[in-house]
């Protein structure tokens, strides 16, 4: 069963989406995540993707109070990512009501520290972010390729115990373009151990049937859902299958 993993992304409290990671290509959708969140969770959503940009900026988290006011106010399962630099970060993320956290660029630069929070948390807690531009990954809000594949990337976490992925195609992101249904299938065939959620560039409801069909664990859909090119109600079928 794949879930239905709507994003919210937050600079300055509000509910926003960048286009490929780019702060100057920033579109303001509501002043008010809660709302949205709440929004979601009245169609049978039961998963949130909530990522602090103002965090990841900062190096550490800045949207807390929204994420502990989602998390006291809706019944959402949430997964908070953006700025989780430090054992201290995750902890206050954990604190404030988030079931996951995503562990982006610091899961390329210091494996080791990542590696211990999946000891400590447990693997079902900590997701790891596969960011990637063509075959490799991406880190620094996207504006640097590293050496990194992402096969041997996911291989590796995979090796340590990791299970969730959120991969992220950074060229799609935002753009409304369909996602990368090779990666994904190819992941599957190569990595079928890795849980793989699928994100970026999922634009219409036949996308997320793609995505269902290949099995991805997850499909995170965010600016289709707030310029309307997939319906909060055409989503209904995918969480109420199972």
């Amino acid at each position: 069963m794949m879930e239905i993993i709507p994003a919210i992304d937050l600079i300055g409290g509000q509910c926003v989406r960048l286009t490929e990671g780019d702060f100057a290509q920033q579109t303001t959708y509501d002043s008010n995540p809660l709302e949205v969140a709440k929004r979601f969770e009245g169609h049978g959503i039961r998963r949130l993707h909530l990522v602090d940009l103002d965090g990841a900026r900062a190096k550490k988290p800045v949207n807390l109070a929204v994420l502990e006011k989602i998390a006291a106010n809706t019944s959402l399962s949430i997964d908070f990512g953006g700025g989780l630099q430090s054992e201290e970060a995750v902890r206050q993320a954990f604190e404030a009501g988030a079931a996951q956290i995503t562990a982006g660029s610091i899961a390329v630069r210091e494996p080791e520290t990542v590696k211990q929070w999946l000891q400590q948390y447990g693997p079902e807690k900590i997701i790891i972010g596969a960011d990637f531009k063509g075959t490799n990954i991406a880190i620094s809000a996207w504006t640097e390729e590293s050496a990194f594949t992402l096969d041997d990337f996911i291989s590796d976490y995979v090796q340590t115990g990791a299970k969730l992925f959120i991969c992220t195609d950074v060229s799609k992101d935002g753009k409304l373009q369909g996602p990368s249904l090779d990666t994904y299938r190819h992941l599957k065939t190569t990595l079928p151990k890795a849980g793989v959620i699928a994100s970026g560039g999922v634009t219409t409801i036949r996308d997320v049937e793609e995505l269902q069909e290949i099995g991805v664990t997850g499909a995170i859909i965010g600016k289709a859902i707030y310029e309307g090119t997939i319906q909060l109600k055409d989503l209904e079928r995918f969480i109420y299958a199972d």
